[in-house]
C-alpha cells in the first residue's frame, strides 16, 4: 500500500517524507541561525533522497531543541529570518514542508507553532499547539483552533503537535473539518514510546484518516528523543515505521482517495459518522443528540472531574516554572486570515488581570 515509500507512485497518491532530525542544542541566536540552516539542508536532502516526495515533515523542536528556553532572543516570528529561510528551502527544492517554530508572543509566553509551507513559499497552514505538555512546557495554550488546508494533490491536511495527539478530541476535530491526513510532530522521549504508537494508530482508525507522525531523534547530552516516525492507515495498521536512527528519512505514499472511499462507503466502524447517528438501524437517521456529559459541561464552562479537587499537579512549579497569575483570554482572529473571527466553538473568556 505504501508504494515502496513512494518509489512506485500511483496517480492518486501523496508521498510524505518524515525526517527523524538529530536533536540539537540551541542556546543563542547564532545557534538558532545555524540550526535553521541545518533544517533547510534536510529539506534539500529529502528532495535528493526521493524525488517523488510531495511534502517533507520536520519534527517539533527542530529549530529549538528540548531546553524549554523561552528567552525572547531565540524565539521566532512569522516575518523573521528563520521562517523566510524555510520558505526559501521549499521554493528552491520545489517541495512542500511542515515545520516547527517556538514563536514570540508579545502578550504572554511564546507559542509552540507549526507551519505548512507550499512549494511556492506560501504558508498554507499556521497552527498553535493547543495542549502544551504540562507541567514541563511553558508555552502559551493555542487559541486558533485546529486548521485544515488543501495540500499537495488536493489532500486535506491537518497538523497537531506532540501531546495534542494524546487527546482523541484533537484528531476527531481535525477529521471533522475534513482532514484526510493528520500530521503529528513531536519531541517525545522513550518513556512515551508505547503511548505514541497506540495513539497514532487509534487516531487513524477512529476517524478513518491516515496519520503521519515523527519525533526528534538522538541525544543532546541531557535528553534522548526517540525518532520512530510512523505512517498509519485508516484501518489502524502501521504502514511504514522508522527506527531510532537520527536524520533517517522515512517515506510513504498515502492515498486520500481511499480515505474518501472508506468514509463514504463503510458501514461497519464508520465511527466518525456514527457518533452523531447512533443506532440508525433502529431509528431513522439515528439518534442525533449529545449524550456525553463532558462535552455539554465543557461548552457550558462547568467541566469538573469527580476527582477534580484531589488533582495534585495543576501548574508548572514541579518543573521549575513560577505559578501563573493571569487567565486565558480565549480565541483570537487568525493573524494570516484577513477579517477572520474567533472560532465560535470556544467563546472568549473574560480577561483577568
Amino acid at each position: 500500500m505504501s508504494g515502496l515509500g513512494g518509489l512506485n507512485k500511483s496517480p492518486q497518491g501523496v508521498v510524505l517524507g518524515l525526517v527523524q532530525l538529530q536533536l540539537p542544542v540551541v542556546k543563542t541566536p547564532q545557534d538558532l541561525t545555524a540550526q535553521t540552516q541545518r533544517v533547510c539542508e534536510r529539506v534539500a536532502k529529502a528532495r535528493r533522497n526521493n524525488g517523488a516526495i510531495h511534502l517533507v515533515v520536520l519534527p517539533e523542536y527542530s529549530l529549538h531543541g528540548l531546553s524549554m528556553d523561552t528567552s525572547e532572543a531565540i524565539m521566532c516570528r512569522l516575518d523573521g529570518p528563520e521562517v523566510a529561510a524555510l520558505k526559501q528551502a521549499c521554493i528552491a527544492n520545489k517541495i512542500w514542508g511542515c515545520f516547527s517554530i517556538m514563536e514570540f508572543n508579545p502578550t504572554g509566553n511564546p507559542y509552540n507553532s507549526g507551519l505548512i509551507i507550499d512549494d511556492t513559499g506560501e504558508i498554507k497552514l499556521y497552527y498553535r499547539k493547543l495542549h502544551p505538555w504540562v507541567p514541563a512546557e511553558a508555552w502559551e495554550p493555542g487559541n486558533l483552533g485546529i486548521p485544515v488546508c488543501d495540500g499537495p494533490r488536493g489532500a486535506k491536511l491537518a497538523l497537531i503537535i506532540c501531546h495534542d495527539g494524546m487527546f482523541p478530541e484533537m484528531a476527531r476535530e481535525a477529521a471533522y473539518k475534513g482532514a484526510e491526513i493528520i500530521i503529528r510532530t513531536a519531541g517525545y522521549t522513550a518513556p512515551i514510546r508505547h503511548a505514541w504508537r497506540i495513539t497514532n494508530q487509534t487516531n487513524a482508525f477512529c476517524n478513518l484518516a491516515q496519520t503521519a507522525s515523527v519525533c526528534m531523534c538522538g541525544g543532546d547530552g541531557s535528553f534522548d528523543s526517540m525518532g520512530e516516525g510512523m505512517f498509519c492507515n485508516f484501518d489502524g495498521t502501521v504502514m511504514v515505521e522508522g527506527s531510532g536512527r537520527p536524520d533517517e528519512i522515512i517515506t510513504c505514499e498515502l492515498r486520500p482517495d481511499l480515505v474518501r472511499e472508506a468514509r463514504t462507503g463503510w458501514g461497519v466502524e464508520n465511527n466518525i459518522y456514527q457518533l452523531y447517528h447512533r443506532g440508525y438501524v433502529a431509528v431513522k437517521g439515528g439518534a442525533q443528540d449529545c449524550p456525553y456529559t463532558y462535552m455539554t459541561d465543557m461548552t457550558a464552562g462547568r467541566y469538573k472531574l469527580p476527582w477534580n479537587d484531589s488533582v495534585q499537579v495543576t501548574d508548572g512549579t514541579s518543573c521549575g516554572f513560577a505559578a501563573p497569575t493571569r487567565s486565558y483570554i480565549g480565541p483570537e482572529a487568525h493573524p494570516l486570515v484577513p477579517d477572520s473571527a474567533p472560532s465560535p466553538a470556544a467563546p472568549p473568556l473574560k480577561k483577568v488581570a
